[in-house]
């Protein structure tokens, strides 16, 4: 491969890497504000010792939260991906 290959591809995984981190981070702040919005408090935090947590809201936050971030993660790196190819064949 020639170093412009290799430049694209580190500069590809980079902005990937890049916006990777904001979609989780603004799928975790959409969460938060539904969350807050329909039962009236933030998510419990997984490190979160309050006894009055019922073990389903945890679970069940957790796995809103997995899923939702999981996904954004595969779109944001699949666009990315995809930016990176149209950028290279031009």
């Amino acid at each position: 491969m020639s170093d412009d290959g290799n430049k694209q591809s580190m500069t590809a995984k980079i902005v990937g890497a890049g916006v990777t981190l904001v979609a989780a981070w603004a799928v975790q702040k959409l969460i938060d504000a539904v969350w807050t919005r329909t039962k009236g408090h933030k998510p419990p935090s997984p490190d979160s010792t309050e006894p009055d947590i019922k073990f389903g809201e945890v679970a069940t936050a957790a796995a809103i939260s997995g899923a939702a971030i999981s996904l954004s993660r595969v779109l944001a790196t699949r666009g990315a991906a995809k930016l990176a190819g149209r950028a290279a064949r031009r």
